[in-house]
């Protein structure tokens, strides 16, 4: 009985490899991509560590466009990483900072 689970254990991981190799391409890209948005939501982080930002001020203080600012804001308030904390001054964007999980 062991040896049949030492035997599947060593066939999992002979396929396991085979499906790395055969999607190389694949994996690579989307590890990519992971980095890319690890960067920018770090970005973003630093940005609002000093205080509550909108969109727009977070899009002009980055680089980044609006939309994308967007996104990752969407995302982050998602997983509790961001709150909305009001409205900015002319009352048209909704402005976020870090949630106090994020802060430590």
């Amino acid at each position: 009985m062991i040896v049949d689970k030492k035997q599947e254990a060593r066939e999992r991981t002979r396929m396991l490899l085979e499906l790395r190799k055969e999607y190389a391409v694949e994996v690579e890209r989307a590890q990519g991509l992971l980095k890319k948005q690890q960067a920018a939501r770090k970005l973003l982080e630093k940005a609002m560590h000093d205080g509550s930002q909108s969109v727009p001020q977070l899009a002009r203080q980055t680089g980044m466009s609006a939309h994308e600012v967007l996104w990752h804001v969407a995302s982050m308030k998602k997983y509790g990483l961001v709150v909305e904390t009001g409205t900015d001054e002319s009352g048209d964007y909704i402005v976020y900072s870090l949630s106090k999980e994020t802060k430590l």
